[in-house]
């Protein structure tokens, strides 16, 4: 399915010129920070559009996945095989930010300001929520204010719902994923037009946050951010990269380089949710099955927060440190287990994971609550780190999750990641499949009950 060299080559200058934004925008912050302040309505603009066609995707995407398949037992497996994943990697995550935390003993040394007193109490308002208004919360108010209020899960919840509904009908619903099917190009059309605002939007979130920050507090947390970076960095090459290569046999660098588009994007915007979209769309291309992609994706971005969770626990162990009162062991795991399960369901957005520390220390720890404060200043650019490493677990669970259901078109996934199949960076929509190229339903359920490939070339 290759595109025209100039279609490609327009869409390399696009991403060039979000880089060159970037550049621009750091120089604009550091020169005149009050103007730079003033662009973060652009960014969070851009952002914002981008999040709008969150919810239409991720429905198509699960409907269409759920509804290709014959039996419901397969989803359930693919499911219960993404969950379980996501809690032993939240796990792992865990403890590598304490045992990284209690080496460096970040927040030595440092004096809570009465600003940064009440930053933290600012912070922690409203932060907290129960288990039981997490779970209700899942239940959206109508069918469709899924896809009105923008929460992820709750469109989640519907999509599973007409998806098993739909496989029940049989054929007669198949007319009804045909049309689904038609909506999910045009929702990814869009998308793509959406996208040459990316250099815009880069400039303005990128400016503002500099303008914001300044030097002064990176200088005086350099120490937490760059040990959050490199624990960041361990996390990602060290243990994802070696799962990646003895369950499936692909290199992380390779995966990496093919979602380089979208570590950029993240890296502009601040916000991993903003490339959710395209790692659905270069997931199904690489081949994995639709099944697997709308399920483990959406799933991941709620439930596989590695990132957040090396955050959270550094984040504790700092603020503990620098308020005089360091947390024993045995607060540690407690604490931050109670952490990790807070922040299930909180989405890969600015902020998201400041609002769980906050919320989490003022549940078992009210006096550390203040200290938060300390860190809102450079929350910003922990928050990039946070959201690049939740991309890359998601990446890289999408893969793992489709190798062990034996969901993945391997010859494929090797001609992609070596660059000889490109991804149409016009349409964002693979029409690869089991049946004939132009067979517009090429992605919808097929008669035979033994797909074991949806995907192939």
């Amino acid at each position: 399915m290759a595109t025209g060299t100039g279609r490609r080559d327009r869409t390399h200058y696009l991403y060039i010129a979000v880089i060159a934004a970037v550049v621009l925008g750091i120089a604009v912050g550091f020169a005149a920070p009050g103007v730079a302040v003033e662009l973060k309505p652009i960014g969070t603009g851009f952002v914002n559009l981008i999040k709008m066609m969150i919810s239409p995707i991720i429905f198509c995407t699960i409907v269409l996945g759920i509804g290709s398949v014959r039996k419901a037992a397969k989803v359930g497996a693919v499911g219960g095989l993404a969950l379980g994943y996501f809690l032993v990697m939240s796990t792992v995550a865990l403890a590598i930010g304490l045992l990284v935390g209690n080496l460096l003993e970040p927040g030595s040394g440092l004096h809570l300001t009465e600003a940064a007193r009440e930053a933290g109490a600012k912070q922690a308002e409203g932060a907290g929520e129960s288990t039981a208004d997490f779970l209700l919360g899942i239940i959206p108010t109508t069918l469709v204010s899924a896809f009105t209020e923008g929460e992820v899960l709750q469109t989640l919840l519907v999509a599973l719902f007409a998806g098993f509904a739909l496989q029940a009908m049989g054929s007669a619903g198949e007319p009804i994923l045909r049309g689904i099917g038609h909506i999910q190009r045009l929702v990814f059309r869009i998308l793509g037009m959406i996208m040459w605002a990316a250099p815009v939007g880069a400039f303005g979130a990128i400016a503002a946050v500099v303008g914001e920050t300044g030097l002064d507090a990176l200088k005086s947390l350099a120490v937490i951010m760059i040990g959050f970076y490199v624990t960041c960095a361990l996390f990602v090459f060290v243990v994802l990269g070696l799962l990646l290569r003895l369950v499936a046999g692909i290199n992380l660098l390779s995966l990496l380089k093919y979602l380089g588009r979208e570590f950029l994007l993240i890296v502009s915007t601040s916000s991993s949710e903003s490339a959710l979209p395209r790692l659905i769309a270069k997931m199904e291309h690489m081949g994995v099955s639709k099944p697997v992609v709308g399920i483990t994706v959406p799933t991941g971005y709620s439930f596989n927060l590695d990132g957040t969770a090396i955050y959270l626990t550094m984040a504790s162990l700092f603020i503990a440190n620098a308020t005089g009162d360091p947390l024993t062991a045995g607060e540690q795991i407690s604490l931050l287990v109670f952490m990790i399960i807070a922040s299930k369901g909180a989405a890969g957005v600015t902020g998201a994971g400041l609002a769980t520390l906050a919320g989490g220390l003022q549940s078992h720890r009210p006096e550390l609550v203040d200290g938060v404060g300390l860190i809102v200043g450079i929350d910003r650019f922990m928050s990039e780190a946070r959201a690049l490493t939740n991309f890359a677990g998601n990446a890289v669970a999408t893969v793992l999750v489709g190798t062990w259901t034996k969901e993945i078109d391997k010859e494929r996934a090797a001609q992609v990641l070596a660059g000889k199949v490109p991804f149409d960076e016009r349409t964002l929509v693979d029409d690869h499949g089991p049946a004939p190229r132009e067979d517009e339903a090429s992605e919808l359920p097929q008669p035979r009950d033994d797909e074991r490939e949806p995907v192939k070339v």
